[in-house]
């Protein structure tokens, strides 16, 4: 479930949003005026959420070059994902 928070909560209980993100790794979602504004998250869930977007990008990168007849062997691709990933895909 959505954590949601007025953004007053950012000045005066930033020691609470910042324990629950870190407990939880969940963003914490800020509003101003009753609107959504920013989202709070721990510095290591941005990582992982950094990480898997580069991941992607590099899946969606290797299936075009695929298409382009640009590929490597199956082998030697997952070896190199295996590689570069090794902690990502371990601790997912």
């Amino acid at each position: 479930m959505a954590t949601i928070r007025p953004s007053s909560d950012l000045r005066n209980k930033y020691a609470e949003i910042s324990a629950f993100c870190n407990t939880h790794d969940e963003p914490v979602f800020i509003t101003k005026n009753g609107y959504g504004d920013l989202v709070v998250m721990s510095n290591a869930e941005y990582n992982r959420l950094c990480e898997r977007a580069e991941f992607h990008r590099l899946l969606d990168e290797g299936l075009l070059a695929a298409k382009r007849g640009d590929g490597m062997a199956a082998d030697e691709f997952f070896r190199k994902i295996e590689e570069r990933y090794k902690s990502f895909l371990h601790n997912g």
